[in-house]
């Protein structure tokens, strides 16, 4: 007989709990505690599980399998993932809606060498077909399930033999263990499951699509993201024909690396010289712009900053930035007062980086400032210089990682002279580009704006 049982779910991180309690245990967040009806099916049974015991090894008997990754075709998905998809691995990737999971993913399926199941829980065959006719590319081993139930799913695998499997997506899958609505919190957890056995136990590559909130974060509890291998997330602004595919986890890769795609009618068409959108503008008699070099993962970008400095109109002035950290935005403004003596508590203050990109590294902050005193002083910056230093609180430059890579981009690309911290160790020579280096906030400004 089955045996039914309620029990109460954290949304944002998946723990149990045997009643409501206004705040989580585990992560702490309030009023996250659902409610669901389980029904456990006894006679539930698959068929690709393993019934055999494994018994401990020690890790000095464990052999390693040196599979070779599967080369997706896709120069900016191979870089992101470290140089191809691991068999066996668990991808989970995310994104707004309609900004190009599904394209990406069909693109991939037709690319791919080898057979490749595509499973969709959200659209027809005919819309897969439509959208692939409009990829102008076709392929015979491309096989395209539209199936929600995982036992059948599993069956079909077992048919097909895919090298890889796709999930579109994984919010839409149910499984007949328990009788939980779909997309309840059990079923994400009771599928995120299975899929991890299937796909540790065969050595097939399985790549999730999961919704997001309204926040930017993958829907369900967190400890999806944390039972995957690979986390993605796709992201770009609808109007814009820029894509950016962000890794947010890889156990088989560099974190924060990315790739860059361009969305055209008939698909996406990576980028391999992001330089071309980054920097925007060549004009030497614009204030208000520098050139920033910044390292995502292995890859090294050349970013402009642009800055706008104006009379605060209301009472309290603004303070906004578009790809930075607003917080950080507010800690140069507060050093370029101390320190430098610009009085710009009374000015609104508006920041973008170019390209729709956003950027974490603290090597932007000289070119940051740079920009912002530009455009208050109203003063073109040469853009055959760049910047590459962190800001500290006492108004010293400091220096940042890999900074020969960071030059060795800048004088491929053209530029004539880069500015660092003093306290930089350099060992190559380089020819083609000058190095400038100080060690304080008030000389370089002294340099820039003589």
């Amino acid at each position: 007989m089955n045996k039914t049982k309620k029990l109460f779910y954290c949304k944002s991180c998946g723990a149990e709990s045997p009643k409501w309690i206004g705040q989580c245990n585990s992560c702490k967040e309030w009023n996250t505690i659902v409610e669901e009806i389980i029904e456990k099916n006894n006679n539930w049974n698959i068929d690709y599980i393993d019934s055999s015991k494994k018994l401990p090894k020690n890790i000095d008997e464990i052999e390693i399998k040196n599979n070779p990754r599967i080369n997706t075709k896709d120069t900016e998905l191979n870089r992101v993932l470290g140089g191809g998809i691991v068999p066996g691995s668990l991808i989970l990737l995310g994104g707004e809606p309609g900004i190009g999971k599904s394209t990406l993913l069909l693109q991939v399926s037709l690319q791919i060498s080898g057979n490749v199941l595509y499973v969709s829980g959200e659209e027809s065959e005919e819309q897969i077909k439509l959208r692939a006719l409009r990829i102008e590319s076709s392929k015979s081993e491309c096989y395209v399930l539209c199936e929600t139930n995982t036992q059948k799913i599993f069956k079909h695998i077992k048919k097909i033999n895919p090298i890889l499997v796709i999930i579109d997506s994984i919010q839409t899958l149910y499984s007949q263990k328990i009788d939980s609505s779909i997309g309840s919190i059990s079923q994400l957890k009771t599928c995120a499951n299975e899929l991890i056995k299937f796909s540790k136990q065969t050595g097939t590559p399985l790549i999730l699509v999961g919704h997001i909130t309204k926040d930017g974060n993958i829907a369900g509890p967190k400890i999806l993201e944390h039972m995957v291998d690979t986390v993605l997330q796709f992201e770009g602004d609808r109007n814009n024909i820029y894509r950016i595919l962000r890794a947010q986890k890889n156990r088989f890769g560099a974190i924060s690396e990315i790739g860059i795609y361009e969305m055209f009618s008939n698909g996406l068409k990576p980028i391999s010289n992001p330089h071309e959108f980054l920097i925007s503008s060549k004009n030497t008699d614009l204030s208000g712009h520098a050139i920033a070099t910044s390292i995502e993962g292995l890859r090294s970008l050349m970013v402009e900053i642009q800055a706008l400095v104006s009379t605060a109109v209301y009472g309290t002035p603004q303070r906004n930035s578009n790809g930075y950290n607003t917080k950080r935005l507010n800690m140069l403004l507060a050093i370029l007062e101390k320190k430098a003596g610009f009085s710009l508590a009374t000015k609104d203050v508006f920041l973008n980086i170019t390209g729709g990109i956003k950027i974490v590294d603290p090597a932007i902050d000289l070119a940051v400032v740079m920009a912002i005193l530009s455009s208050n002083n109203d003063f073109p910056i040469n853009t055959k210089i760049c910047f590459s230093g962190e800001l500290g609180l006492s108004g010293e430059i400091r220096p940042v990682a890999k900074i020969e890579q960071r030059i060795k981009e800048a004088e491929k690309i053209g530029f004539e002279s880069i500015i660092i911290s003093k306290y930089s160790k350099i060992t190559e020579s380089f020819k083609k580009i000058k190095i400038i280096k100080f060690s304080k906030i008030e000389s370089l400004i002294e340099y820039i704006f003589k």
